[in-house]
C-alpha cells in the first residue's frame, strides 16, 4: 500500500492551496483518512480527519479555513486550504487507516509529506 501526496508549494498569506493524497495497492477497505502537519521544531499535529462516512474533524486552528474531503472511488483525500497564514507553514502528511483483507488488521499508512510555505 502506498500513499502519494501532492499539492504543496509556496503561497502568500491569504492565499489558497489544495492538497491531494491517493492511496494505492492491495486495499480491502479504508476507514478514516486525515492530514497531519509538522512545523520546524514542533511535534506533528492533527489538522483534519474524515471518516469513511464523511464526518469530519478539524483542529481549532484551521476551522473555517480548511476543508477536508474524500473520494472513496479514487481512494483519495483532499485538503482545501484557504486564508493561509504564515503559521500554517509546515510539512503536511496524509494518513489512511487501511485494511488489506476482510477482517484484517487496520494499519495506519502515511504519505511522504508535502511542504507548504506561507510567506510574502
Amino acid at each position: 500500500v502506498q500513499l502519494q501526496a501532492s499539492g504543496g508549494g509556496l503561497v502568500q498569506p491569504g492565499g489558497s492551496l489544495r492538497l491531494s493524497c491517493a492511496a494505492s495497492g492491495s486495499i480491502f477497505s479504508i476507514n478514516g483518512m486525515g492530514w497531519y502537519r509538522q512545523a520546524p521544531g514542533k511535534q506533528r499535529e492533527l489538522v483534519a480527519d474524515i471518516t469513511s462516512g464523511g464526518r469530519s474533524y478539524y483542529d481549532d486552528s484551521v476551522k473555517g479555513r480548511f476543508t477536508i474531503s474524500r473520494d472513496n472511488v479514487k481512494n483519495t483525500v483532499y485538503l482545501q486550504m484557504d486564508g493561509l497564514k504564515p503559521e500554517d507553514t509546515a510539512v503536511y502528511y496524509c494518513v489512511a487507516r487501511i485494511s488489506t483483507s476482510r477482517g484484517g488488521t487496520i494499519w495506519n499508512y502515511w504519505g511522504q509529506g508535502t511542504l507548504v510555505t506561507v510567506s510574502s
